[in-house]
């Protein structure tokens, strides 16, 4: 009997160092689909790579029994793969989810009606991610979704690796922390969910999400705005500097204050976590950048994100927001003429528009909310300097 199929939307370093790992440990055979031409040909040229796992208790992981498939050069193809697949998951950004629901659409068109349900899963740093995408993909069916809803079930997930930019010459070996969690909705998939060693399925993934979300991905980007503004160039070094780690530790203990408030998780274990994270940040055999981690400002800023969103419920709960503001001025300093959302940002902040204009432009709160004063003064310092 053939081994199942998994196809897997994104053969980057994510998709090749965590969550394609993750399915072939399950036994999947993958499908890697990229639109990167020379990353599908080298994909397809190779019978193995291996993950490596750089820091304390890291070992070296082998994969094989992938292929690849360039979805722009042969969406044909890639249908009949997930026609006859048994997972699909995506590790692509939240934003091109409405790009590849085309593709996962065809395939559905081409499935099996008797065949079990497709189990799609999207492996993405946004709170309902599969949500998201199931939403493109019914709204791109239109009428024809009654008759092939049965054909695919769709379970939210938090994701949770740290992945390095590569060092030249790795071919498609990846470097990651040894240090992952893949939390994953349990109730869609009734009594058949996918075989995923090492993740672990929950009822209710919201706290999981938001604790990941407001604390790694909050933690992760304050660091590397507050160290990019004090002039480090690597997270480690970041975090070194006694005012940047100040910084980010304050930013998350207000984040934990709200994630105990909505969750009623203890602030023992929220402790715990926000120190497990730090020490991930610091692993010194992780060179990873301030520029890297710091990329797509805009969307960072924006407003269900890792700074305004616990932000704003923090200040719905009268919590202090003093030290994520902070991060946010920080943000707002960030530049790199390298990033397009980076280049952005700064002319957005150079042009007419009054702090008030670009409060709303920006961070996308309405001007009656509890925090939109505090971002308006947070930008005006900010305009101060530049014009």
């Amino acid at each position: 009997m053939s081994a199942p199929t998994a196809v897997h939307f994104g053969a980057g370093n994510i998709g090749r160092g965590f969550v394609g790992w993750l399915l072939h440990d399950g036994g999947y055979e993958l499908v890697f689909s990229d639109v990167a031409t020379a990353l599908v040909d080298a994909i397809n040229a190779a019978d193995e790579y291996t993950v490596h796992e750089a820091g304390p208790g890291g070992v070296d992981r082998v994969v094989t029994g992938f292929r690849a498939i360039d979805s722009a050069a042969d969406p044909e193809a890639l249908a009949r793969e997930i026609a006859a697949a048994s997972v699909v998951t995506t590790a692509v950004g939240p934003t091109v989810l409405k790009f590849v629901a085309a593709n996962i659409l065809d395939g559905l068109r081409r499935r099996d009606e008797n065949a079990a349900p497709l189990q799609v899963m999207a492996c993405e740093n946004a709170i309902g991610a599969t949500d998201t995408l199931r939403e493109a993909i019914v709204e791109r069916a239109g009428a024809d979704w009654r008759e092939l809803s049965h054909r695919a079930v769709f379970a939210n997930t938090a994701v949770d690796r740290i992945v390095p930019a590569q060092a030249p010459g790795e071919g498609i070996d990846v470097t990651v922390e040894p240090f992952f969690e893949w939390a994953i909705e349990r109730r869609p998939f009734g009594d058949n969910p996918p075989n995923i060693p090492g993740a672990h399925f929950v009822d209710d993934l919201a706290p999981y999400i938001e604790r990941k979300l407001f604390t790694v991905n909050t933690g992760h980007a304050a660091t590397a705005y507050l160290g990019a503004a004090a002039g480090a160039e690597s997270i480690a070094e970041a975090l070194a500097i006694s005012t940047v780690e100040q910084g980010v530790a304050r930013a998350l203990e207000e984040t934990s204050a709200v994630l105990e408030a909505k969750h009623a998780l203890s602030a023992e274990s929220l402790a715990e976590y926000r120190a497990t994270i730090l020490n991930r940040f610091r692993n010194p055999e992780l060179p990873d950048t301030v520029w890297r981690v710091g990329r797509q400002p805009l969307r960072k800023l924006s407003r269900h994100e890792r700074f305004i969103g616990p932000a704003a419920e923090a200040a719905e709960r009268e919590l202090s927001t003093a030290a994520l503001l902070r991060a946010v001025g920080a943000a707002l300093e960030f530049s790199d003429p390298a990033d397009e959302q980076a280049v952005q940002l700064q002319e957005l902040l150079r042009g007419p528009a009054d702090a008030a204009t670009l409060a709303q432009e920006i961070t996308g709160l309405a001007p009656e909310h509890p925090l939109f004063d505090d971002v308006v003064a947070v930008i005006s310092e900010r305009l101060a300097v530049l014009r």
